[in-house]
């Protein structure tokens, strides 16, 4: 029987919805895979399509195959509104039966984290979180797949820079940023650039009661006139800002954000005159994929998605498609590796490490050109596949670029002394020496 389990509600009923999973604990048929949902609050626009992608597929999984390896999929979500200590309820009430733990928040997986060595549940947090928890020596127990906020800071920054970093000299980059862990997390990377080619940083942050009223951030944008505004928004932030840089005709093809801030349903409230605003992304919508088809025959066309009008085709929807895709595919290689259809925690942790979506990969799954191709290891917890620009062409994203990659020869080191300093901070913290450099 599936839970929509409400956090908003009173403490008392997330006791109570703990309490309700215990039978899990007797299936020996499914796999409970619960997700720290956000359908609702300032952030629920964004979160709804990703939401309905995720459940989708797996749903697919369950309706096409009968699961996977003949083990069917407990998919269940738990609302958080985006709030961390709802998030941390959630966590909480649904850790007893899970294979994995997915936060769904930068915030939530900061909170999630200190527990995972102790409570040994695999966080999966694709494209989102800490970004030293690409370290899988220091994180053995989290993963951000197939791409870090650094690798997109990286990869605007080079494309911005036409992959000549030393024309950024001079120059002046705004980061319009939430004002919360997610948006400060490119900040050191930034400032590291900034410091060695000779470009301004500018910071300015966006709290969450200012987010559909920007306009104090674009009055210092428009007095400071930057050559290139970086967007780390989510939710009501990023059309808040659309909106904005429309008002104040600051040009769009100087207008660029991470892969959150590029949604087709922030986009849409303004149309054609936004066109030209660009974001990175390591997903980009395939309509046609096989995937999609068989989606729409085996899921939607048989009543089983919450899917809104016209959303099959959103990126946002589309990747929470490849975020299952790349959890399922974790539980298939343990199910391999172990030879066992009801996996451990443990055993989906060691099945995160071992991911291998390669092209060939992706073909057979019907979702070529849907994601980057990506590899996880022991001590590369995130896989670096790099990532597209995409463009709003007015009606909706497209993909503009060939594959973009990362500096892996600077971020590499960020992200260790980062991690280091994560464990000291968190000490005694145990590593994994199991990880071979």
């Amino acid at each position: 029987m599936k839970r929509l389990m409400k956090a908003a509600v009173a403490t008392t009923a997330i006791l109570a919805a703990a309490a309700f999973t215990a039978p899990h604990l007797l299936a020996q048929d499914s796999l409970y895979v619960p997700n720290l949902s956000y359908r609702t609050g300032p952030f629920a626009a964004t979160g709804t399509p990703l939401m309905n992608g995720q459940k989708d597929y797996m749903t697919l999984l369950n309706e096409r195959d009968g699961g996977i390896n003949g083990v069917r999929i407990d998919y269940d979500e738990c609302e958080t509104g985006y709030n961390t200590e709802r998030g941390m309820e959630c966590y909480e009430a649904t850790r007893a039966n899970a294979v994995v733990t997915q936060p769904w928040s930068t915030g939530i997986t900061l909170q999630v984290l200190p527990r995972t060595n102790v409570d040994q549940i695999p966080v999966l947090a694709p494209g989102y979180g800490f970004s030293p928890m690409a370290d899988g020596r220091t994180f053995k127990w989290a993963f951000n797949p197939p791409s870090s906020y650094w690798d997109g800071a990286s990869m605007l920054l080079n494309f911005v820079a036409d992959g000549d970093l030393s024309s950024l000299e001079g120059k002046k980059i705004a980061l319009l940023h939430l004002d919360a862990p997610y948006g400060r997390e490119p900040i050191p990377l930034l400032e590291d650039y900034a410091r060695e080619y000779g470009f301004t940083l500018l910071p300015i942050p966006v709290a969450v009661t200012e987010m559909q009223n920007q306009s104090a951030q674009w009055l210092q944008i428009r007095r400071e006139s930057p050559d290139f505004v970086f967007m780390w928004g989510w939710g009501a932030m990023n059309a808040g800002a659309i909106t904005e840089a429309v008002r104040t005709r600051y040009p769009m093809d100087q207008f660029f954000g991470i892969w959150w801030s590029g949604h087709d349903g922030d986009l849409a409230q303004a149309g054609e005159a936004a066109s030209g605003y660009r974001a990175v992304s390591w997903n980009v919508p395939v309509p046609d994929a096989p995937i999609m088809g068989e989606i729409r025959e085996h899921v939607i066309d048989a009543g089983l998605s919450s899917i809104g009008e016209n959303e099959i085709d959103w990126v946002f929807y589309q990747r929470g498609i490849t975020m299952s895709m790349m959890l399922a595919e974790a539980i298939r290689t343990a199910q391999e590796e172990f030879d066992e259809t009801v996996v451990s925690p443990e055993q989906v942790r060691w099945g995160l490490e071992n991911l291998d979506i390669s092209e060939e990969r992706l073909e057979e799954l019907g979702m070529s050109g849907m994601i980057v191709p990506f590899q996880t290891s022991c001590a590369n917890h995130t896989g670096h596949g790099g990532g597209w620009i995409i463009e709003w062409n007015g009606e909706r994203f497209e993909r503009v670029s060939d594959h973009l990659q990362a500096d892996r020869d600077r971020i590499t080191p960020l992200e260790e002394a980062e991690a280091a300093k994560y464990a000291e901070a968190n000490a005694p913290w145990p590593m994994n020496d199991e990880c071979e450099l």
